[in-house]
């Protein structure tokens, strides 16, 4: 923009005035100038503190020290938590606190005792905590459910591999047969369980992303070819502005603060879009600065912080871009030689839909804007100003995006903001989906696809002189609904927490148990594995930061190297640094490799324990499968990873336009039929608010390493639900009390859960907020994004009722317990 059109245009001179870097405080009533100044920031002495504390009690002083300093390192081992990317060169200590409990919690040196199903039935330890639950420590050795005595029972591996193989094979048609995936698996595991699935003859995949970031990879696709971030983390040095909507980077991907804090000490704006105040995004105190120790006041990591109501992020993205559009429009009518706001250039090499995509955002009407997104307008022009003005933008969303009914129309809006000022495939700029498990985006890169196009299984077919099965697979939701209509005989579960992270859970886990088999792979006992079927097994099987020993190419013994996807696009080799926690223990691979044996027919030419045997062998198999992703895979593995290649990055769409396309649905696309419960009533206890369902920060994913929250002040429980100070007022409640959540659907089923404190936080008026997985009974299975069938788990309709003094006491035993 030249200095003319700044000082001549009234849009631009006032975006000049609000954003004098240091000196504008975003407005009171919903901005970061209206938190606690006495909250302390994220991050700092307290997270070191913490990281001490789990390695302490996982009496692992020593041993899990030295085992952190190979987190995140090329020589290492890839952290078993988020998939935020390490860099080119990771400093020396490259984790971060929630990756420091992971590693104690996996490397615990408590074990499952066979005394542990003696004194316990498993319908006993279903009263179990799932934190107590997992403090039993690691499984060590197969188990299989003996349905008489409801307990599980030791067995050796070679009856576990042929009784589940001999179920397997007893089976008339394979789509009754579910094959699900956590994102904890490696690509090498993944891919020999997608192959032992379709030669088995289904495509039923249902994996983790289908609960999270499913999505992202269902709309993105549509906007501009791919499901995947554009951007690594070299674009994150040269940005302007970072968006961030929906994503709690504090405690679901701490490193990621790290990147925020390098780009507020270059004065780049961090502008966040989120309901909950969350500590993090307000300040962070980087553990590996000496300025921020030292001061223990950290950084200002939000420029702008906008507390959207929940469900309003669509309305308040194409608020922007009315905004951007308007100003673009306005300034060509003054000078139609000034150089514009919109990169027309752009739009017009690169893009499709976009004269209809601006007809539409001019036809908006700020009120109604203003009252869905629950943001007054000022805020609205101010973060459409910001992005006006930045040349580079990244814009980064997580599950406040994607968990929603509506959740793929806002990704489709915020690819459209980006598309306005040509920020894709150029430095420092681009979408960035922040993804949640370490290999929840390898996976669906090596064939975890219920939904799989015919390329890559005619490249199965062709590498393997298999027949792969056509015909579309189940997702999660299509799974649980299969297990409630009973057309489900067998589950094997490849890591993961399945019927504990499920909507509706109670109801689907009612079922679990007329499953003819269920099968688990798992490091430490979780509440999945309280639910067999009439057979269960459980195979534990080693963790991340664990030794993998197999014959080798030469027969002699060799470790193995797996390797995994950030969500970025980088590969990177995986070597575990510890001793397994038992010598007898399988891994992931060659338990796949062992099942497939057991319970598919003999092949020519496939030796799965050929494979088994080097897992360098299996990544030549996925380079012939995918060569266009994994060219050179064992070569470029060994020299510390690789980034597969991104399209949009060199502005290459493989859309059906072969563009970039504006996409946008009718009205403001928001959830219309969860807003509207909550925009046009009167408040009382009767009054229909909607639910964030969400982790705690001592939390990952179902693991619960504590009952603390700290970044939410929360100690000593989970059953918290968080509603606002005005609310509390207004309804006459006080914090503490205790309430049942009723959820408000239409389905004619009753879902409730019982026992939550209220506590006051800082959450616009109408929106609560609660952990998960305690939360999920509350969930219908049918509330769900109509692209991907993801659970709508941030935006669930609910009521509150006071609970009576005989029901608190009726459940005190419950509520003791969580």
């Amino acid at each position: 923009m030249s200095s003319s059109s700044t000082q001549e245009d009234p849009i631009l001179t006032a975006a000049t005035e609000f954003s004098d870097k240091g000196s504008y405080a975003p407005p009171l009533s919903r901005s970061l100038a209206g938190s606690q100044v006495d909250t302390p920031p994220g991050g700092g002495w307290p997270s070191l503190k913490a990281v001490e504390k789990f390695i302490w009690q996982a009496h692992l002083p020593i041993k899990g020290h030295a085992s952190l300093m190979k987190m995140n390192k090329p020589d290492g081992f890839v952290c078993p938590s988020c998939a935020w990317p390490n860099g080119d060169k990771p400093k020396g200590a490259n984790f971060c606190e929630n990756g420091a409990k992971a590693l104690a919690w996996e490397a615990t040196h408590a074990r499952v005792s066979d005394q542990l199903f003696a004194d316990n039935t498993l319908s006993d330890l279903r009263e179990w905590t799932d934190h107590h639950l997992e403090l039993e420590g690691r499984l060590t050795h197969p188990l299989r459910y003996n349905a008489a005595s409801d307990r599980y029972e030791v067995v050796s591996w070679e009856s576990a591999y042929a009784e589940i193989g001999a179920r397997l094979k007893g089976y008339d048609d394979p789509n009754e047969v579910e094959f699900y995936t956590s994102g904890r698996t490696s690509n090498e595991a993944a891919f020999l369980f997608s192959l032992l699935g379709r030669m088995y003859g289904t495509n039923n995949f249902p994996d983790c992303s289908n609960m999270c970031h499913e999505t992202t990879s269902r709309a993105l696709p549509e906007s501009i070819g791919i499901g995947k971030a554009t951007v690594n983390l070299e674009d994150f040095k040269q940005a302007d502005a970072i968006f961030i909507f929906g994503q709690n980077s504090g405690t679901n991907s701490p490193r990621m603060l790290g990147d925020l804090h390098e780009a507020r000490g270059r004065d780049a704006e961090v502008v966040t879009f989120n309901p909950l105040r969350e500590r993090a995004l307000v300040s962070f105190a980087d553990p590996q600065s000496p300025k921020d120790m030292m001061s223990g006041k950290g950084v200002d990591i939000s420029t702008q912080y906008h507390q959207v109501r929940i469900g309003g992020d669509m309305a308040a993205i194409q608020a922007m871009c009315k905004y951007v559009i308007e100003a673009d429009d306005a300034l060509q009518v003054r000078d139609p030689h000034a150089q514009h706001y919109l990169d027309h250039d752009f739009i017009a090499q690169h893009t499709h839909g976009f004269e209809a995509f601006a007809d539409h955002c001019r036809s908006l009407d700020w009120d109604t804007l203003v009252e869905t997104s629950g943001l007054s307008r000022q805020s609205l022009e101010q973060a459409g100003r910001t992005y006006l003005e930045a040349e580079r933008v990244i814009c980064c969303w997580g599950m406040g995006i994607t968990q929603h009914a509506r959740g793929g129309d806002t990704i489709q809006q915020i690819v459209n903001l980006l598309l306005l000022r040509g920020n894709i495939g150029k430095p420092g700029a681009g979408p960035c989906p922040v993804r949640g498990h370490s290999n929840v985006q390898g996976d669906r890169t090596v064939g975890i696809e219920n939904l799989p196009k015919d390329e890559m299984l005619d490249a199965f077919d062709r590498v393997f002189d298999i027949q792969c099965p056509r015909a579309p697979g189940h997702d999660v939701s299509e799974c649980c609904e299969a297990i409630l209509r009973g057309e489900v005989r067998a589950f094997i579960g490849m890591g993961g927490n399945f019927f504990r992270a499920i909507p509706d859970q109670k109801r689907v886990v009612d079922k679990v148990c007329e499953l003819d088999m269920t099968v688990h792979i798992a490091t430490k006992l979780n509440r999945s594995h309280l639910h067999p079927g009439k057979q269960g097994w459980v195979l534990p099987t080693l963790g991340h930061s664990e030794r993998d020993l197999q014959a080798g190419a030469d027969g002699k013994g060799a470790e193995q190297t797996t390797s995994v996807e950030d969500g970025m696009c980088n590969v990177a080799p995986s070597r575990g640094v510890m001793a397994p926690a038992d010598p007898s223990m399988h891994s992931e691979i060659a338990i796949t490799c062992q099942l497939a044996k057991a319970a598919l027919p003999a092949h020519p030419t496939l030796d799965w324990d050929w494979l088994q045997a080097d897992y360098a062998r299996i990544r030549e198999r996925i380079e012939a499968v995918f060569p266009q992703i994994f060219p050179d895979y064992n070569a470029r593995l060994a020299q510390g990873g690789f980034h597969i290649r991104i399209a949009p990055r060199e502005r290459i769409w493989h859309t059906e336009t072969q563009r970039a396309n504006f996409l946008f649905p009718e009205g403001l696309g928001t959830d219309e039929a969860e807003l509207d419960k909550v925009t046009h009533q009167t408040l009382d206890l009767d009054s229909t608010f909607l639910l964030i369902t969400m982790r705690g920060h001592d939390q990952f994913n179902t693991t619960i390493y504590s009952y603390d929250d700290r970044y939410r002040d929360v100690y000593g429980t989970r059953m918290a639900v968080m509603i606002s100070p005005q609310d509390l007022k207004t309804l006459g409640l006080s914090e503490g009390q205790r309430v049942t959540l009723h959820t408000v659907s239409d389905d004619g089923i009753e879902r409730s859960v019982p026992g939550f404190r209220l506590k006051a936080y800082d959450i616009p008026s109408g929106c609560l907020a609660a952990y998960y997985p305690e939360t999920n009974d509350l969930i219908p299975l049918g509330h769900r994004d109509a692209r991907s069938n993801t659970p709508a788990s941030k935006s669930v309709p609910v009521r509150i009722e006071l609970m009576s003094s005989e029901e608190i006491n009726a459940s005190e035993g419950v509520l003791a317990s969580a």
